[in-house]
């Protein structure tokens, strides 16, 4: 017994000693990851970060004794021994360097994670310290110079994330020592030199990003050794040579890119035997034939377009049922269309435009029931289109132009309910157009040009509510003009030119206030121009050459400034344009027949007179007691609205009042420095916006430059992506502006509303930043004077339903006078305004091409981009950005097809931030790069 107690008391206090010497190491352990933290934390700026990020690193006393923990903070986690084994800091808006970090402090790091930040300086050599790391994630930020050698001790490592950054300098070779690696992605930055041959030795690789960098040369035979591979990115470099047959060997490879490089000479047959799911070549230098990529029976999409392909398609292509989507445009492909190709039911995009194929059109494609995509132009293709295309429920765009194709049109395309635009011109079609083509409500695009269609255009296509473009020129279609087309109110282009149209152009056609070029030219109308196209303040071409017409020309500014060829060829025509007889000329003429009228009209003439100063009288007196009615064809003055032909009614200033309740803050949907914006429900159901001014004085009539400045920019101007402009009320009481209502509000209000903001994704974020290109396009380059709006802002662009974009608010805007120095005041939104005001004062195009860099950062980012213009130069070496530094967060990452196109808006907008205006692009040249 009593030797049972004295070893009972000695294991005891073994016991009491390893727990005694675990505390202390826990507590000096422990206590040193905190404080490292603390320490790192305080290097960070300050300015930049949010006082509730990081608020619980946070300690009462630095300099305690006590036991201090960081495993309850948030992104650490720790092990069970309360050490620090994961630093996840993702994400957090935080500004700093790693020079300040303890490497050496956390011995028993697995991750470390700091993606998405604003961290820059290199990435110390300290870091080798980490050895049990499996996990680093440094991307997203603006790291710089070279990757330390030391990394390539991190042999733990299964996770390397560098991409995104300025990195340059060479792929350390020493990479290949990372034996476990199975992710590394130093993509999107600025290395250079030859891919390491020592990549090779990673044959556990199953991702290898290396897009978007300048690195050159050859790609290494070894890389066939990475048999786990799945992803290959590569595209985005210099890389020359030909394809080693050693990539043959990558059996799991499903995605490969090499886009954008100076490849060339033939692709190894070895590449056949891939599983490939995605293969994407575009824009490389490649000849010679391809091999049977489908080969593996995996094959999903395959982009080989613009390159120099020439001959037959892979013959495993036709069997090749996997596919979803294939690009194999702008080469020289040659064979039989319908042959060459099989039934693919799950294909939704096809694109085989500008080859050389040939043969029919086979009724095999109306089985492929999943496309939505089908582009067969620029080729040889003959025969009819068979009727079994109108089976694809899904098809959104069809395009068969500049081909051989015979025959009609099937009434079958009528069933195509999703389709968005449909293109045949550059055939040789005959027939009437089909009456069944009115029931595609959807379409917004229709071109049916240059072929050999006859008879009339169908009533129905007056139902194509959003029908923006309609091209029927050259074709032998007769008979009248259509009236329904004045029910296309979307409609801003029109082309009926080259064919046997005649009677006389009906007035009605100035309800398509949204028209903006149009083009009767070479047909057979009759009669006098309509004097209405002097409303058409949107129009900004015209060609009615070659027809009948006689009459004077009407007095806009469409006529006095269009070629004379626009004109010619109408032996009747007179007025005030060169090239064209007086209209006086013809009066003189008709002088002497003219004289025995004259005892009949004087009498009548001056009845007249009295009844117009009786007229005049009643209107002045009217004029003192309320706001006129708004009518149609009435014109821009202080006491008279516009007319609201949309609206088939007046509108009187009464029932706005009285549908706002005298303008109660109930209807008020936005308040600004200059007034507030109400949403009007009218009694006939239409809503529209009304925009009150602030009155200056009490019962004084406004009269401020703003109110006046954007009547006078609006009466002038029509554009599809500019608010709608009904009227204006100058009133004792009440002067306001009236607008068409869009639905979503602004785009600040969406981009500030997480819910809203992931809605908006990244098509229709590209659109609108094409949408408000187009606006301030017109502005600068088709409106005479030229107008600078001076405030784009989020604020000021209105979205509707379909989230197209509608510059608004042109209080401040500039009418650019020629013969004027165009010096003004600072104005505009702080953080949108060009540079150059703040010493100039001179108004440019610049001015917007500037604001319009920085809107269209912001619709990428999600938010304004004030600290990366803080930071932005114009130097070339901060052109090579990645996509992903400016991404909103909010939003999934993008497709690869939708990278590229976000890439060129971005490098679009960082062109007109540039600070010297002469850099800048002017916004024809803008239009035309976001549209490439």
């Amino acid at each position: 017994m009593k030797t049972w107690t004295v070893n009972h008391y000695s294991l005891v206090s073994f016991i009491l000693f390893l727990a005694l010497n675990f505390s202390l190491s826990f507590s000096s352990d422990s206590t040193e990851e905190a404080r490292a933290l603390l320490k790192w934390k305080s290097s960070f700026d300050q300015n930049q970060m949010n006082s509730s990020i990081l608020s619980s690193w946070n300690l009462p006393s630095l300099n305690s004794t006590s036991k201090i923990s960081a495993c309850s903070w948030s992104g650490i986690r720790c092990s069970q021994a309360r050490r620090v084994i994961a630093i996840n800091l993702m994400n957090m808006s935080l500004t700093g360097t790693l020079q300040e970090f303890s490497f050496s402090s956390f011995p028993q790091l697995e991750s470390l994670n700091l993606s998405i930040n604003e961290f820059f300086g290199v990435i110390p050599p300290q870091i080798s310290n980490l050895s049990k790391l499996k996990f680093l994630d440094l991307s997203h930020n603006q790291f710089s110079g070279s990757v330390p050698v030391s990394l390539g001790n991190l042999s733990n490592l299964r996770h390397l994330y560098l991409h995104a950054n300025a990195l340059s300098g060479s792929i350390p070779s020493v990479v290949g020592n990372l034996k476990f690696l199975t992710t590394l992605h130093l993509n999107t930055n600025q290395f250079s030199g030859y891919i390491p041959r020592t990549l090779g030795n990673l044959t556990n690789l199953i991702s290898l990003h290396l897009h978007e960098n300048r690195v050159f040369g050859s790609i290494p035979r070894e890389i066939g050794n990475l048999n786990k591979s799945i992803f290959l990115l590569l595209h985005d470099n210099d890389l020359s040579g030909s394809v080693p047959r050693e990539v043959g060997n990558l059996s799991a490879l499903r995605i490969l890119t090499l886009f954008n490089n100076k490849l060339s000479g033939s692709i190894p047959q070895e590449i056949e035997n891939l599983s490939l799911s995605n293969v994407a070549l575009t824009l490389n230098q490649f000849t010679g034939h391809l091999p049977n990529f489908c080969q593996g029976g995996a094959l999903e999409r395959l982009t080989i377009s613009n390159n120099r392909f020439v001959g037959p398609i892979p013959k495993g292509l036709k069997n090749c049922t996997s596919l979803v989507r294939a690009r194999l445009g702008h080469n020289s492909f040659s064979g039989n269309i319908s042959e060459d190709f099989g039934i693919y039911p799950n294909l939704i995009f096809l694109d085989l435009s500008h080859n050389n194929f040939y043969g029919e059109i086979s009724s095999k494609w109306g089985k492929c029931t999943q496309l939505a995509y089908l582009n067969f132009s620029a080729n040889n293709i003959s025969g009819a289109i068979p009727a079994e295309i109108g089976n694809l429920s899904q098809l959104q765009e069809l395009d068969f132009s500049l081909n051989h194709i015979v025959g009609e049109i099937p009434m079958e395309l009528g069933k195509l309910n999703s389709l968005n635009k449909l293109i045949l011109k550059g055939n040789k079609i005959s027939g009437s157009i089909p009456y069944e083509l009115g029931s595609l409500t959807k379409l917004g695009h229709l071109d049916l040009s240059a072929n050999s269609l006859s008879n009339s255009i169908p009533e129905n296509i007056g139902y194509l509510l959003q029908l923006y473009y309609l091209n029927l020129s050259n074709n032998q279609l007769q008979q009248r003009f259509p009236i329904e087309l004045e029910k296309l109110v979307q409609l801003s282009i029109l082309d009926l030119s080259r064919n046997f149209f005649n009677g006389e152009i009906p007035s009605k056609v100035c309800n398509m206030k949204s028209l903006e070029k149009l083009s009767l030219s070479r047909n057979n109308f009759s009669g006098s121009i309509p004097s209405c196209f002097e409303g058409l303040y949107g129009l900004s071409s015209i060609d009615i050459s070659h027809n009948q017409l006689e009459g004077p020309i009407p007095k806009s500014t469409i006529f006095l400034d269009a070629p004379s060829k626009a004109l010619e060829g109408n032996i009747g025509l007179c007025g005030d344009v060169k090239g064209f007889p007086s209209c006086n000329v013809f009066t003189s003429h008709k002088r002497s027949s003219s004289k025995k009228w004259l005892v009949i009209v004087l009498p009548v003439l001056g009845t007249l007179c009295v009844l117009i100063v009786v007229i005049v009288m009643l209107l002045l007196f009217r004029k003192r007691k309320r706001c006129s009615e708004v009518q149609e064809g009435s014109s821009v003055n202080h006491s008279r609205l516009l007319s609201v032909l949309a609206f088939e009614g007046k509108i009187r200033h009464k029932e706005i009042i009285r549908a706002t309740n005298d303008f109660d803050n109930e209807y008020c949907i936005g308040k600004g420095r200059q007034g507030s914006v109400y949403k009007v429900e009218l009694p006939f159901g239409d809503i529209i916006a009304v925009k009150k001014f602030h009155s200056l004085l009490p019962g004084e009539i406004v009269n401020n430059q703003e109110f006046l400045n954007e009547i006078r920019a609006l009466t002038k101007i029509r554009h599809r992506n500019i608010v709608k402009f009904y009227g204006f009320c100058s009133h004792a009481r009440h002067s306001f502006l009236i607008y068409k209502y869009l639905e979503r509000g602004s785009l600040a209000t969406i981009l500030n509303n997480n819910v809203t903001a992931e809605e908006f994704g990244w098509r229709l974020r590209m659109n609108v930043i094409k949408g408000v290109a187009n606006a301030l396009f017109y502005l600068h380059h088709d409106s005479f004077p030229a107008i600078v709006h001076r405030d784009i802002s989020s604020k000021n662009v209105l979205l509707d339903l379909e989230y197209e974009a509608h510059v608004s608010d042109f209080g401040i805007a500039k009418f650019l006078m020629p013969d004027s120095s165009n010096w003004t005041e600072l104005a505009g939104t702080y953080g949108y305004v060009a540079p150059e005001l703040a010493y100039t004062m001179k108004i440019t195009e610049k001015c917007d091409v500037y604001s319009f860099g920085v809107l269209a950062l912001e619709v990428i980012k999600g938010k304004h981009p004030r600290e990366f213009l803080s930071t932005f130069s114009s130097s070339s070496s901060n052109m090579n950005l990645a996509l992903n530094e400016l991404l909103d967060s909010r939003l999934p990452a993008p497709s690869l097809d939708i990278q590229d196109k976000l890439i060129s808006q971005l490098e679009v907008a960082l062109l007109c931030v540039d600070e010297n205006p002469e850099s800048r692009p002017n916004m024809a040249t803008v239009c035309s790069l976001l549209c490439k």
